[in-house]
């Protein structure tokens, strides 16, 4: 391929990308953000909802009869390590066998989590989109009448910390599941430690705010950039003025 072919190729691709770009953020911001406040305005996201988020974990609390009384057995948790309450894993690791069986996720939560993940990677997208949109829209390095490049750089680095802070939502997403996937193990563990459920019941409330919270921010990040890139348009767009040889 000639130079001449791929330099085309260049123009054309960064035209098309300038074209898309404006289109999302004149069309798709104003979409994306009714949608999110609808749904943060939901009976799904409201708070009267979250002391009623919390799952039943299935791990029944030992028969007390069966450690009491004459027939008690010594040391009962040492006793259990060996039973036929748990297998040998591919590692040789001890896994407790549950009485009914798997433990679930928490659905309802999950179900949150599903609905907004696809909302997150969006964003990501869309902020990183805005980004290379701006960029190319950057004339070349000059001395003076430089105030619209440094709108246009302020903007790129508003889409940047949002695209960080999307990002983030998806890391956080991940450590509520780690997290409570070692509380249930304790409660596993130490069935007749209430205080081990209730942390599991803290973490799924803890979770749902945080899920609430991030659907307003997810509203927010579309309304604050849509706002930003339109009061400013003139200036992303034409950084310099025509006749600002004429000012000198």
């Amino acid at each position: 391929m000639s130079q001449k072919s791929t330099q085309k190729l260049v123009t054309d691709f960064k035209e098309k990308y300038k074209k898309e770009a404006e289109k999302l953020v004149n069309d798709v911001f104003p979409n994306k953000m009714i949608e999110l406040d609808e749904l943060f305005r939901s009976k799904k996201l409201s708070l009267s909802r979250t002391s009623d988020v919390c799952s039943d974990l299935k791990i029944p609390v030992p028969d007390p009869i069966l450690f009491t009384g004459d027939s008690a057995m010594p040391h009962p948790s040492k006793k259990r390590k060996a039973d036929s309450n748990s297998i040998d894993d591919i590692s040789g690791t001890k896994v407790m066998i549950l009485p009914n069986g798997p433990v679930p996720t928490n659905q309802q939560l999950q179900d949150l989590v599903n609905l907004l993940k696809p909302y997150i990677q969006e964003l990501v997208d869309h902020a990183n989109m805005v980004k290379m949109w701006i960029s190319f829209l950057i004339p070349k390095i000059e001395d003076g009448n430089n105030f619209g490049v440094s709108i246009q750089e302020d903007t790129m680095a508003e889409a940047r910390q949002i695209e960080t802070e999307a990002a983030s939502y998806l890391d956080q997403i991940s450590r509520y599941f780690i997290t409570r996937g070692k509380l249930v193990s304790k409660v596993a563990k130490y069935p007749h430690i209430d205080d081990y459920r209730q942390s599991v019941r803290e973490v799924d409330e803890k979770e749902f705010i945080s899920l609430r919270l991030i659907c307003c921010e997810l509203r927010n990040h579309y309304a604050s950039l849509h706002d930003l890139i339109h009061k400013n348009i003139d200036k992303i767009k034409k950084p310099r003025s025509a006749n600002a040889e004429n000012l000198y």
